[in-house]
C-alpha cells in the first residue's frame, strides 16, 4: 500500500521539477526579438516567399552621408549567421538585404549613383561588363520610382534558381537572373570597398569579423 502511494508522489514532484526547470530556462534564455535600431523594428527571422527556409538577422546597422547624414537602415538577413564577408558572397543561399529610408527624401538619382559607385569601386572593368545590359535595366527601373520618402522599403532578395528580386514598398518591380548579379550588389555594402564601412561592420555582426 506504501508502495502504491509512493509512485504518484514521486511523479508529481517530477512534473514540479520539470516546470521549474523549464521557467528557469525561460529566464535564462529568452526568445529572440527583434532587434531596434532608429525606431525601427528589424524582425529577428524571416521568409522571402512562402514555404522558403528561414532567414536570420546576420546585423543591421545605418547608412551614412557626409558622416553624419542618416540616409537609411540597412539589414541584412542570412541562412546562418556569420561574420565572414567572403563566405557571404560565395555562398549560393537566398539573402536579403533590406534598406528602411530615414532621410526625408531620398531621390534616385542620387541611390542609383551611390550603389553604381560602390559597384565600380568592388569590381574590375571586366566584371562590370559581365553584368552591365542587367544593371543599366535595374537604374532605368530604379529611375521610374524619382523619389523614395522617409519610411520607404526596399528589400533586395536572392532568390536561388529564380534571380535577384526587388521590391519597393510591397510592390515587386523586377526580378534580375543570375547569382552572379545579386553577388555584385551584396559586395556595394559588404565588399572590400563598401558604400559605408560602419555600415559593413554593422552587417557582419560587428566585433571580430574576416574581411579579405
Amino acid at each position: 500500500m506504501m508502495m502504491g502511494d509512493a509512485g504518484p508522489l514521486k511523479f508529481g514532484t517530477a512534473r514540479v521539477a520539470a516546470a521549474t526547470a523549464l521557467v528557469l530556462a525561460a529566464a535564462f534564455f529568452p526568445a529572440a526579438s527583434a532587434m531596434e535600431l532608429e525606431g525601427l523594428k528589424l524582425p529577428e527571422k524571416i521568409v522571402l516567399r512562402e514555404g522558403g527556409p528561414q532567414l536570420v538577422l546576420n546585423g543591421a546597422g545605418v547608412r551614412h552621408k557626409l558622416m553624419t547624414v542618416k540616409v537609411y537602415v540597412g539589414a541584412l538577413y542570412l541562412a546562418a549567421r556569420t561574420n565572414d564577408a567572403r563566405r557571404i558572397l560565395s555562398d549560393p543561399g537566398p539573402k536579403r538585404v533590406s534598406m528602411h529610408v530615414l532621410i526625408d527624401e531620398l531621390t534616385a538619382k542620387e541611390l542609383i549613383a551611390s550603389l553604381n559607385d560602390a559597384i565600380a569601386a568592388n569590381h574590375i572593368p571586366a566584371e562590370i561588363a559581365l553584368i552591365e545590359t542587367r544593371l543599366r535595366e535595374v537604374n532605368r527601373m530604379m529611375s521610374t520610382i524619382g523619389v523614395l520618402k522617409r519610411g520607404a522599403v526596399v528589400y533586395i532578395d536572392f532568390l536561388p534558381g529564380t534571380g535577384t528580386r526587388i521590391t519597393v514598398d510591397g510592390e515587386e518591380k523586377r526580378i534580375v537572373p543570375g547569382e552572379d548579379f545579386f553577388r555584385a550588389l551584396l559586395r556595394i555594402w559588404i565588399g572590400a570597398k563598401p558604400v559605408d564601412g560602419r555600415l559593413r561592420d554593422a552587417l557582419l555582426g560587428g566585433g571580430a569579423r574576416r574581411i579579405f
